[in-house]
């Protein structure tokens, strides 16, 4: 253990004039250590609420190895500003008897008081963190409100020009003439009854027009379809908004048919953003809007509509959906019907922008025909007296994570015992720990799961036996997981075929 290294650790998570910079602090840890060779781990731009950084790591795993004698930082904070994960590494210290310094800070961590006195430091430290992001969060809340330009890349349709606003500089959104003429063109396609994505991407395709440097697909279009940055706000737009829950900021009478608007999630963030407008907030923004709010409302509501119906879609035409991808591109391939009733598979690559040569002429009930053979001669193969051993054989990381699990939740409990009548000292020790756990539980229940996931029992290989002898008579739903227990994805074109197998 001689051969032993000193380290010096430093962070900076931002450049500001008020923080110390990387080299000033490696300047004070190399006076501490008063000369000697050390070895600098240095990490830029990283926060300290975890420690999942570069530097951090290489330090921690140069440790675990015995390389590591002695660890100097500027100060405790920039280990870690997590109570938590300060206590791990303090922890990690000791087992691998590394000594810890910290050049701004003198506690002797040999001793109670000493140990008692970095905890202190730390907690100061996790709320100067959450002080801080709670400032941060409560300045964007604040400059939302008042229309700011809130970072970001300009949407399609714009650029942007400095300005100042309310005496602080930001920015502002400023149309592009040829670009907001294609956007109008996209809400005045999309506003009419029977005009589909499709419709509209193939026809910028075939125009060789390109969005932002790139192919106009569904999902970019859908996502600009929706922004109420390209509307000019009226008082239809306001009542809009406010039918759906809305927080409107401005008033009503601020709403003359002129800008556009941002749209932000708000304080309270729901999943369904999408389609769910209650409790976000809607602001008037300085720019000018492109497309009129007849057009815009038209289309948002299609939009809303479509949702609803989207949602209820279910798989129908063919018990491969959701594996089948096209041989060319990998991109889905979709069941279509054609107008004497028979189903031919297409790619939606192909369908949106022309982009893709396509998967050819596939006709869905032979490639189900296929496939289905195909599930046969696999499913034999698997039954072999090699595959059933391997099959019954029970998988002995599932067992190992079971072992451990149990091992976790009988710590955990000892500990939850240990609480009764301990002192302030051994309760914070005891949480700590339970914490660290609690964690390591969560991890091995994932693992298992997925691991879980992935096997296939005896039962599991008998019931798929049984139901590919009897497939004709199998229902939709059936046919659907079987092919999930068997099947991770089609690849296809009209003259291959490639199966990839979860067995």
């Amino acid at each position: 253990m001689n051969n032993r290294i000193d380290a010096i650790y430093a962070r900076q998570s931002v450049d500001k004039k008020d923080s110390i910079s990387i080299e000033s602090q490696i300047e004070f840890c190399k006076y501490e250590l008063k000369g000697g060779n050390c070895k600098e781990y240095t990490d830029k731009g990283y926060s300290g609420k975890n420690t999942d950084r570069p530097k951090f790591q290489e330090l921690v795993r140069d440790i675990k190895r015995g390389l590591i004698a002695k660890v100097v930082v500027y100060k405790l904070d920039r280990i870690s500003r997590s109570i938590l994960d300060f206590a791990n590494m303090m922890e990690l210290f000791q087992q691998y008897n590394v000594e810890f310094v910290s050049s701004t800070e003198k506690f002797d961590t040999s001793t109670p008081m000493g140990r008692a006195m970095l905890n202190i430091c730390i907690v100061f430290a996790q709320l100067e963190r959450e002080t801080i992001q709670k400032r941060v969060t409560d300045a964007y809340y604040s400059r939302s409100q008042r229309g700011f330009k809130m970072g970001g890349k300009a949407p399609y349709g714009f650029h942007t020009e400095p300005i100042k606003m309310d005496g602080i500089n930001t920015k502002k959104l400023v149309v592009n003439p040829d670009e907001a003429a294609n956007i109008r063109l996209m809400f005045e396609m999309y506003a009419q009854p029977t005009t589909s994505y499709g419709d509209i991407t193939r026809y910028f395709a075939e125009q060789g027009i390109l969005f932002n440097g790139k192919e106009l697909i569904r999902p970019t279009l859908a996502q600009m379809l929706r922004n109420p940055v390209y509307v000019q706000a009226d008082l239809d737009v306001y009542e809009f908004f406010k039918s759906q829950g809305t927080i409107i900021v401005n008033d009503a009478a601020d709403f003359t048919g002129m800008n556009g608007c941002y749209l932000y999630q708000g304080r309270d963030v729901k999943p369904s953003k999408k389609n769910d407008l209650k409790d976000q907030m809607l602001v008037l923004a300085p720019h000018e809007g492109i497309v009129p709010s007849d057009i815009w409302l038209t289309c948002r509501k299609k939009l809303m509509n479509n949702m609803k119906i989207q949602s209820a879609r279910k798989a129908t035409h063919t018990w491969l959906a959701g594996k089948i991808k096209c041989g060319n591109c990998g991109y889905a391939l979709m069941s279509i019907n054609n107008p004497v009733g028979k189903q031919y598979l297409r790619c939606t690559k192909r369908l949106d922008n022309k982009s893709c040569a396509g998967c050819g002429k596939i006709i869905t009930s032979e490639l189900e025909t296929v496939v289905y053979q195909q599930m046969v001669k696999k499913l034999a193969s698997y039954k072999t007296l090699t595959g059933r051993k391997k099959a019954a054989k029970a998988n002995p990381k599932i067992a190992a994570l079971q072992v451990e699990l149990l091992h976790v939740d009988s710590e955990i409990e000892k500990l939850v015992d240990s609480l009764t009548g301990a002192n302030n000292v051994l309760l914070s020790y005891v949480n700590v720990k339970i914490a660290e756990l609690d964690g390591r539980k969560q991890e091995l229940v994932k693992q298992i799961a997925e691991l879980t996931v992935e096997a296939i029992s005896p039962e599991q290989v008998s019931q798929i036996s049984g139901y590919l002898d009897t497939w004709d008579n199998v229902s939709f739903d059936d046919k659907r997981r079987v092919v999930d227990l068997m099947i991770t994805n089609v690849a296809a074109t009209s003259d291959s075929l490639n199966i990839t197998w979860k067995i």
